[in-house]
């Protein structure tokens, strides 16, 4: 574990676990969370000899809570300088939600040779935010929700999250887990106000097309198909229409939170597709 600090003095922080010889598998967390948000997968693909690496978003976990360059420009300048640090190279990049977003936007920017592989789960691509030109969105007054329910009482806005929409936790017969639901509070508060505001603007507004467009490794397009979070239908199937190289693996009735709801099967299924 440890820090990069960035060109403007931002400090990210990031567990390095495994082997350096081994290929690096990159996670990347959804807002508010942390580098934590990926626990049962970093050991997953430890164990399974891969080098597992996670980063704290600018403005969320441990990295530095920034005031500035809360926008997907600069994360995925982040992590650019990230995988520059560590000299990753043949790396598979894996997002969850905005994390998907930021995968989607690093990707296609990434120099030669640094990434193999990416995937997509419950990730925010191609936009989020209803438009002409995105008709299925979700309407702007839904995001500005956010914002006002986090500046308003923050902390209970991310218990709501967790207990609700985000694990279906509100869903008739679901198994409510208050350990899930109390880690998902304590990683959003570890970050900055500020940065999570900003943040909503990023992984809602921000056009991934022509990121997808660009994209020419093999990507795989992973999401449940109950996501109350990032709606399926405007997302999953339209962003692997996109990919050059895109593969959809839809999961009937699970939540947006399902890497952590149901491990087993997204675990088995990427390792399947790392090493396909």
């Amino acid at each position: 574990m440890g820090f990069i600090t960035t060109k403007d003095g931002t400090e990210i922080f990031y567990k390095d676990w495994g082997s350096k010889d081994a290929q690096p598998i990159v996670f990347h967390h959804g807002w508010p969370l942390s580098a934590d948000d990926w626990d049962n997968q970093m050991l997953f693909f430890l164990h399974n000899g891969y080098r597992v690496i996670a980063h704290d978003r600018r403005g969320h976990g441990r990295s530095t809570q920034s005031d500035t360059g809360n926008e997907m420009d600069i994360y995925a300048a982040d992590v650019a300088e990230l995988a520059e640090a560590l000299d990753l190279k043949n790396a598979v990049h894996i997002g969850h939600s905005t994390g998907g977003g930021e995968v989607a936007h690093y990707v296609a920017r990434a120099k030669p040779g640094r990434v193999a592989k990416a995937v997509l789960i419950g990730a925010v691509p191609p936009i989020m935010v209803k438009s002409a030109k995105n008709p299925g969105g979700l309407p702007i007054e839904v995001f500005d929700g956010f914002r006002a329910a986090l500046v308003a009482n923050r902390a209970q806005f991310y218990y709501d999250v967790p207990s609700g929409p985000f694990y279906g936790f509100n869903r008739p017969g679901a198994k409510v887990s208050q350990g899930i639901i109390d880690n998902w509070w304590r990683q959003g508060m570890m970050g900055g106000a500020k940065a999570h505001y900003d943040c909503i603007k990023a992984f809602s507004e921000t056009d991934f097309t022509d990121d997808l467009e660009k994209i020419d490794v093999p990507v795989l397009v992973m999401h449940g198909d109950d996501d109350q979070i990032v709606p399926y239908a405007d997302s999953a199937p339209l962003s692997a229409k996109l990919l050059r190289n895109g593969t959809l693996k839809t999961y009937a009735g699970l939540p947006h939170g399902l890497c952590t709801t149901h491990p087993d099967i997204v675990n088995a299924d990427l390792l399947t597709f790392i090493k396909s």
